[in-house]
């Protein structure tokens, strides 16, 4: 345990240092924010009967969403990791005496972390102070606030073991460019990165919400902006739980096939 904390507060102190990058992406952020919140406004005012949620929980749900980008964008991968496995590199990580799942997914899950600490205290300050229908509402109780960060702790749990069996299947490639770009737009598509899914036809809602991507953005966003409460709330913390821990026991299965397997060549 005391070497997978090291491998974490070194990746994520390695990560804060990348302050030039972060203030990049900041303006981007506000940018996309911005756009996606006026096309909303617009849908709204055309017909208002037609919003699943109001149009307060869906400018604050935008906000949250740029605010903990770097927690939840399926489409980011460590490069590092993927460079091991093709370049066999990998030889070198196996004869470390420390579990090759639990080092990478320490790994990971700092580099999300350092990345949205940089990013989300700006984002949520500006987005607090801005007025009228374009501000982030704050919760409405204490309560909602801390099944809040409990269900975004158990979102990055289940985003990073999402990512991990994307690594471990460029055990299985050649390059694993296409199995990396049809996850993330799928897994970004079904989690609400795209359209929140109260705002997806029922039927189809309803089978996205019991799949793992709806543990990811979608649970931890709705409690804090009050559409989802209650028992409600409780039942969305148990999915996330029963998802993140059966990914990463499919995850280290996996892992253990591939290592059983793997052949580095070269001297």
């Amino acid at each position: 345990m005391r070497a997978y904390a090291a491998i974490f507060r070194m990746k994520f102190t390695g990560g804060l240092q990348y302050r030039a990058a972060a203030l990049a992406g900041l303006a981007t952020q506000f940018a996309w924010g911005f756009m996606e919140i006026l096309a909303f406004m617009a849908f709204h005012r055309a017909n208002p009967a037609a919003f699943p949620m109001s149009l307060s929980q869906t400018v604050s749900y935008i906000w949250l969403q740029q605010a903990f980008l770097a927690l939840f964008m399926t489409w980011f991968f460590d490069r590092d990791i993927f460079d091991a496995i093709l370049s066999g590199a990998i030889a070198y990580e196996l004869a470390r005496p420390a579990d090759l799942y639990g080092r990478w997914f320490c790994q990971s899950a700092a580099s999300r972390l350092s990345r949205a600490v940089l990013r989300c205290f700006p984002v949520l300050i500006i987005a607090c102070m801005l007025p009228g229908p374009f501000g982030l509402k704050a919760p409405e109780s204490l309560a909602q606030l801390g099944l809040f960060f409990l269900s975004m702790g158990l979102s990055l749990v289940v985003v990073v073991s999402f990512s991990m069996l994307i690594y471990i299947s460029a055990f299985h490639t050649l390059s694993p460019v296409g199995v990396r770009i049809m996850a993330a737009v799928a897994a970004d598509f079904l989690a609400g990165g795209t359209v929140p899914l109260p705002f997806f036809p029922a039927g189809f809602r309803q089978v996205a919400e019991l799949l793992p991507f709806a543990a990811m953005q979608n649970m931890p966003l709705r409690i804090y902006i009050g559409h989802i409460t209650g028992a409600d709330a409780l039942l969305g913390l148990g999915l996330q739980s029963f998802w993140a821990l059966a990914l990463i026991i499919w995850g280290r299965a996996l892992m253990k096939r591939a290592l059983g397997r793997v052949v580095v060549q070269g001297g």
